[in-house]
């Protein structure tokens, strides 16, 4: 809107070369994850794209923001001022128009995707399919394969469902909407399991492949 491809919040509604249509439902794609964005506001996902649709209009009164214009290090920067003052005191600082960040996370940020790329077609290489990671889920969690699924209350059974949708999510690389079909439960809902599931993951020391 602030480019003045959409002039009103209908039109920006129908545009499809943004994802906001898909967030507020007026349009569809299947690849794209709302879930984590939709997450941020209710875990009812009809509020929750209320609320979304509530912020997004809001922001609009604010007009064109000189600190989310130009490339990542202008933005990351603060605007042409703080980076014109950063480059007076000698300080580097590496940019990339994609990423809003400083230039370590800029730096990291390439190098992480690559490996989470690498992961991915490893695990398929070796096979690894959804059977196969709630086979090692319940695994880690010495609980039977149909157990993981369950909507138990013990320890090892809250521990599973979270453990296979950042496994499923991020290492296989299922979309939330798939696995949210799946397990019969919402897209935001799947968002957050697969958040607490990472926790899980580093607090247990868990891996799904050893080694």
């Amino acid at each position: 809107m602030r480019a003045g491809l959409a002039s009103t919040l209908e039109e920006l509604e129908s545009y499809p070369w943004c994802g906001h249509g898909v967030l507020t439902k007026k349009l569809e794609q299947p690849w794209q994850n709302i879930g984590y964005v939709l997450g941020l506001f209710s875990e009812h996902e009809r509020e929750a794209r209320r609320r979304y649709r509530k912020f997004v209009e809001k922001g609009i009164s604010e007009g064109r923001r000189q600190e989310l214009v130009g490339g990542g290090l202008l933005r990351s920067s603060g605007g042409r001022w703080a980076l014109k003052e950063l480059r007076k005191a000698c300080v580097r600082a590496k940019g990339d128009e994609r990423i809003l960040g400083n230039s370590d996370f800029v730096e990291d940020v390439p190098r992480l995707a690559n490996e989470a790329f690498e992961e991915k077609y490893e695990l398929k290489f070796l096979g690894y399919d959804r059977d196969q990671v709630i086979s090692c889920v319940a695994e880690s969690m010495d609980i039977a394969p149909k157990e993981v699924k369950a909507f138990g209350k013990s320890p090892q059974t809250v521990m599973a469902r979270p453990l296979l949708c950042f496994w499923a999510h991020w290492k296989l690389g299922t979309t939330t909407t798939e696995i949210a079909r799946r397990l019969k439960i919402t897209q935001p809902a799947t968002s957050r399991l697969s958040k607490r599931g990472e926790q899980i993951e580093k607090e247990c020391r868990l891996y799904l492949v050893d080694g």
